[in-house]
């Protein structure tokens, strides 16, 4: 005979680690997975001017919004790349059952261990500290011309070529902005 406690308390136990890694994951990773609206996926796809041969690399690609946005909108490439390996399963899921997966990808890593040098549009929603440390890589990765959108922060000593301050989303290009 099965004894309810033998079932019941593994899943107690399972639950809690999933609660305590995904309230961890974010010091780990450097940002906090807090999905961008439509309205504001939206207007980052469009200061980007993105068109069906771009080629966009989310950064922190969370459930895979602006990847779908990206690829459904404009028929262009999309490319995710995020740490948290659920988020990554449930992109993938959504993107397969919205018929998506042909025109994109979502990849399980860290976005600075990963070569972005084929974007020419990068979108991120990640914390200033994260934003700093990512600039280098964005200047010795991306070709000029590249479009960086970054919603809420910033990159310091970058001059951005287009603000939105109500939604605060601001518009880099590579070669333009990073001076």
């Amino acid at each position: 005979m099965i004894n309810l406690i033998d079932i019941i308390l593994p899943l107690i136990v399972a639950i809690i680690i999933l609660v305590t890694i995904s309230i961890m994951w974010p010091l780990i990773i450097g940002a906090a997975w807090s999905p961008s609206s439509k309205k504001v996926v939206n207007k980052m796809l469009e200061m980007a001017e993105m068109d069906s041969p771009d080629v966009l690399f989310d950064l922190g690609s969370g459930d895979g919004r602006i990847v779908a946005e990206a690829a459904r909108k404009y028929r262009a490439i999309g490319i995710g790349i995020e740490a948290d390996p659920l988020r990554v399963l449930w992109s993938r899921l959504k993107l397969r059952l919205l018929g998506l997966n042909r025109r994109t990808q979502i990849i399980w890593g860290d976005i600075f261990n990963q070569d972005i040098s084929d974007a020419t549009v990068v979108t991120v929603f990640l914390w200033q500290k994260t934003n700093e440390k990512l600039k280098e890589k964005l200047q010795r990765e991306l070709k000029p011309g590249t479009r960086v959108v970054s919603h809420i922060w910033t990159f310091g000593g970058w001059t951005p070529l287009e603000v939105d301050r109500k939604d605060r989303v601001y518009l880099y290009v590579i070669g333009k902005s990073d001076y």
